[in-house]
């Protein structure tokens, strides 16, 4: 099973997304968990992730993420599958930065 942690100033605008992501993860069968939770607790909730996607308006904590977790994929998420929350875009985009 594939972790994915979103990351948002709040850990709730990620909510509806996060929702999105697993049905189609279902859909096609993919194995993953994602959870959501506010930037301010990524230090201890990145740990078990395999990938970290930060929401588009906390885009500028990427860098300081990536340096939190150098050996996990982090990314900030696409603006327009973001806003349109696009599940099937953001799980497509976990795929590739997996390997999988």
């Amino acid at each position: 099973m594939r972790k994915v942690l979103l990351v948002c100033s709040a850990g709730m605008s990620t909510s509806l997304l996060m929702n999105k992501m697993r049905e189609f993860a279902d859909s096609i069968g993919y194995d993953i968990a994602v959870d959501a939770h506010p930037v301010s607790t990524v230090d201890e909730t990145g740990k078990d992730a395999d990938v970290i996607l930060l929401g588009p308006q906390i885009r500028f904590n990427l860098n300081k993420v990536k340096g939190m977790y150098p050996d996990k994929p982090v990314e900030a998420m696409d603006i327009q599958a973001y806003g349109t929350m696009n599940g099937q875009k953001i799980v497509e985009r976990v795929k590739e930065l997996l390997g999988d």
